[in-house]
């Protein structure tokens, strides 16, 4: 059995190298992966009793065309995103294209001209710069009179209270909280954290709206940040709760009148949440959130492995090996372009669709740097499957995420380091 494994892992370009190497981490995590799973089976109790409450039935996977009134799946599946996220309520639609998407409508819903907004994380992720107005953009908040400001995290990754406590004024309005790193190599930040954070702003201006960009971090944990004082929270479909089903798609849940002025803007005033066709894949967002907290769970074991492989062989890795999990991301600094290039391109090498591509970086829109990135998807730019990506800029760090089963990430992780050894930028012996 192990010599055909073996084989296997050989046809697929693997050599008997990496693959020891890779075993060898792999039997060190052993006890790692069981807690993984209980957080797996946890979620997945919640996500079936959420159905299980809202009455989930196969009429609601039947489409709308046209104005989508009374699209009896849609709305249903709405409820139960705010059974599963413990909020009043939930907008969770095809019409939000992305997380940068979703991100924006539930600002620009929620800011008028003359507010301030304030991230207490440092920098948001790159493609809300332009969301915002940091980077000059058509349509962007700041050309609508709305202020921005920040407040970077101190040395060490915890949160400067005193400097957020100078920040907040009378013109602050909303608070936005970036779990997951972006193309950064902070610490991700754990729902326990974030609810301190929330906790303290709140003692501060009772009235701040606290909204957590919540991608890559769903069913990581037991708990989400909905749960822990955000009024707000927001991701993507073609992330973790889509569980690699949905085709496309964002949600934003949390307290009502701060969602329902999300479907204003989403839709038009006055018609919100009454309109949007569910076009015949409310089904894939059934099953796909049905499916999430084990393939996040996949994700997970994938990305906890790649920190350790890489921390074994030298390279910094943020999380580390050993600490706590927070989001599926992975950050490797690999420390030169070709480096970065090379693991990119093992990531494509092992992609069930588009393996035969190669990667190159490019000028991507909304970022400021080149863009390298690796995925062979069955959804364009889903980022639950494998993936990774990564800015050619210093400290030229690498981004992994995703893998709809453990054994895919496994996979994507061997191929990369065979790209690397075969560059001669890693050698394996004397790591072993």
């Amino acid at each position: 059995m192990r010599q055909s494994l073996e084989n296997m892992y050989s046809q697929l370009g693997i050599s008997p190298e990496v693959l020891s190497f890779g075993q060898e981490t792999e039997e060190e995590l052993k006890q790692r992966f069981a807690r993984i799973d209980e957080t797996v089976e946890y979620n997945q109790m919640k996500v079936i009793r959420a159905m299980q409450e809202n009455r989930v039935s196969d009429i609601h996977f039947q489409g709308t065309t046209g104005y989508g009134y009374n699209d009896l799946g849609r709305d249903t599946l709405e409820k139960v995103y705010a059974s599963v996220f413990h909020t009043e309520a939930a907008l969770v639609r095809p019409q939000l294209t992305c997380g940068t998407h979703a991100l924006a409508v539930a600002l620009s819903a929620n800011l008028r001209p003359g507010d301030e907004l304030l991230s207490p994380v440092g920098k948001p992720y790159d493609t809300l710069e332009e969301v915002i107005g940091i980077r000059p953009s058509a349509g962007s908040l700041a050309e609508y009179g709305i202020t921005y400001r920040q407040v970077d995290l101190l040395p060490d990754g915890g949160f400067d209270y005193e400097g957020i406590r100078k920040a907040v004024n009378s013109r602050t309005k909303l608070v936005t909280i970036q779990r997951s790193k972006g193309y950064q190599t902070r610490p991700t930040l754990s729902v326990e954290r974030i609810g301190e954070l929330i906790r303290f702003i709140k003692s501060i201006r009772s009235d701040i709206i606290c909204m957590v960009d919540n991608c890559y971090g769903e069913f990581v944990e037991q708990r989400e940040p909905s749960e822990a004082g955000a009024d707000l929270c927001v991701g993507s479909l073609i992330k973790n709760p889509g569980g690699g089903l949905a085709p496309i798609g964002g949600y934003i849940v949390g307290k009502t009148s701060f969602v329902e002025q999300a479907a204003y803007r989403l839709t038009s005033p006055g018609l919100g949440k009454e309109v949007g066709a569910s076009l015949g894949i409310s089904g894939s967002f059934y099953q796909g959130l049905f499916l999430a907290p084990s393939v996040v769970g996949g994700a997970l074991k994938g990305a906890i492995f790649a920190a350790n492989l890489y921390e074994r062989l030298g390279f910094p890795v943020t999380p580390n090996g050993s600490e706590s999990r927070h989001d599926i991301i992975q950050a490797v600094t690999l420390g030169t372009p070709e480096a970065v290039i090379a693991f990119c391109r093992g990531i494509q090498a092992a992609a069930p669709v588009d393996s035969y591509v190669t990667p190159e970086p490019w000028a991507m829109p909304g970022y400021d740097s080149d863009v390298i990135m690796a995925a062979g998807a069955f959804v364009q730019g889903s980022s639950i499957e494998l993936s990774a990506d990564a800015p050619i800029k210093p400290p030229y760090a690498v981004y992994f995420q995703g893998g709809l089963t453990w054994y895919h990430a496994k996979l994507g992780i061997l191929s990369s380091l065979q790209k690397l050894a075969e560059a001669g930028i890693v050698s394996l012996k004397d790591k072993r």
